[in-house]
């Protein structure tokens, strides 16, 4: 099985995501990291599920900020470098950071991640990551987490044209070790309701940017 993020491999696949952000906006794939280190994520998700630690997630920032079950449902918790698994993908991903400035000169600096946790009936209506002309995330990516995943569980992100948003370019079921990476600007998606737990990492590259004065505004 080849490792996605192995800085020693002749082939990475990350060669893959990039050639499809350039041709399509996104790209998807499997086997994306060696299967321990996603039982290590997993592990580690549910040790701070079980211990209380994740918090509702809502839309907007700032004063702007709510909490809206009728547009997403999950609940997160931000990685950091306390537990070994998280420790071990925020290098890994800072790796495929310098991967995509050498490649596409996107002048990222930072990568940000938290768990989502979707429980039964849950979902995110469609959106983008990024406002036009706003943004500082620039590439988002989700890395899944659930062992075999039955295909009528629901729980697809489904990726959209973002020049004709009533069509579906992909739906991709959330199995665990498949990695999506897609332009946070420009690509509408949506989380699928799901009929049971479901467990990913978000993630966003972001380049420096300011906003009414702000240099590199709150997250």
């Amino acid at each position: 099985m080849t490792d996605a993020f192995a800085p020693d491999a002749t082939y990475h696949p990350w060669d893959t995501l990039i050639d499809s952000l350039v041709d399509t906006g996104y790209g998807v794939i499997h086997n994306a990291l060696p299967p321990p280190e996603i039982d290590a994520l997993l592990e580690e998700f549910e040790h701070l599920r079980h211990h209380d630690q994740l918090q509702r997630a809502g839309i907007g920032r700032g004063k702007e900020h709510q909490l809206r079950d009728d547009i997403r449902g999950d609940s997160i918790y931000w990685l950091n470098h306390n537990g070994p698994a998280q420790a071990r993908y925020l290098e890994r991903m800072a790796a495929f950071k310098d991967a995509l400035n050498y490649a596409l000169f996107l002048g990222l600096f930072e990568f940000e991640a938290h768990f989502a946790r979707y429980p039964a009936g849950s979902f995110y209506k469609t959106h983008v990551d990024s406002l036009q002309g706003r943004a500082n995330r620039m590439v988002s990516t989700v890395l899944y987490l659930n062992q075999d995943w039955p295909a009528d569980a629901g729980g697809e992100m489904v990726i959209y044209d973002p020049n004709a948003p009533e069509r579906e370019l992909e739906r991709v079921i959330p199995t665990a070790n498949t990695l999506v990476c897609f332009l946070s600007e420009t690509i509408p998606h949506e989380v699928r309701p799901t009929t049971r737990p479901r467990a990913s990492i978000a993630g966003w590259y972001r380049r420096n940017a300011s906003l009414n004065g702000v240099v590199d505004p709150a997250r």
